[in-house]
């Protein structure tokens, strides 16, 4: 998963940093909330850690500004040495999804990660899914829609699956060709275009079939369900 870190504190940013990658996440830093507000206008993140104590922007601050701006934002763990009860309340009040006090040790801190991240996820990872007339079988790897199986490359059914997962979400290009071909350096980003305009046309993506997929021009691409729409 693709998480934000957000601390004026290089050191507890390494620290974090070294905690998730262990986990297989990948991090991007930050100093600043003006530096993640200028982010979140180009990259998708799965999660946001902010610090309470910061120059210029605060968490709190942070925290509002992600939840006035984005339609659709990420959870946000606040992670700061205040430990007062009305601190933690303050918190989670303002939206932050959950709190942790430094220092904490490395196996909570990932377990509280990993249940923010799960609860995003909505789904388990197995079975199967459905997204009106479209069934992913994720044992199979395999899309049927309306009772018709979709001929789909590996590539193409984990795109898919990504798009679906992530309903009415804008995702990034970078977002998506990391987590579908794990890579973004090497990728022309014809490859993304090419692979989207084929799941479009083989999954018949129209709003009257209950949804399509839109451009979103400068940043990536975004699902979205006609009836949210309407």
């Amino acid at each position: 998963m693709h998480i934000a870190l957000v601390d004026d504190d290089e050191t507890m940013l390494d620290m974090v940093r070294h905690m998730l990658e262990e986990q297989g996440h990948r991090c991007f830093r930050c100093r600043s909330g003006r530096e993640l507000m200028t982010a979140l206008q180009r990259e998708t993140f799965d999660l946001l850690i902010v610090d309470w104590n910061m120059p210029e922007m605060s968490g709190l601050e942070i925290i509002e500004r992600v939840r006035s701006h984005l339609a659709d934002p990420p959870p946000i763990l606040m992670l700061t040495r205040r430990s007062d009860k009305d601190d933690i309340a303050h918190a989670l009040n303002a939206g932050a999804d959950d709190f942790i006090v430094k220092p904490e040790t490395p196996v909570v801190f990932a377990a509280r990660v990993n249940a923010l991240l799960r609860r995003r996820g909505g789904e388990s990872d197995t079975g199967t899914l459905q997204f009106g007339p479209y069934r992913f079988d994720r044992v199979r790897d395999k899309v049927v829609f309306r009772e018709e199986t979709i001929a789909l490359t590996s590539k193409e059914y984990a795109l898919a699956l990504l798009f679906f997962r992530n309903l009415n979400r804008a995702l990034s290009r970078a977002y998506i060709m990391e987590f579908v071909w794990k890579s973004v350096a090497d990728l022309s980003t014809r490859t993304l275009d090419m692979h989207v305009s084929r799941i479009r046309a083989k999954l018949s993506l129209r709003p009257e079939n209950g949804f399509f997929l839109r451009t979103v021009f400068g940043y990536g691409y975004r699902l979205e369900s006609a009836h949210a729409e309407d």
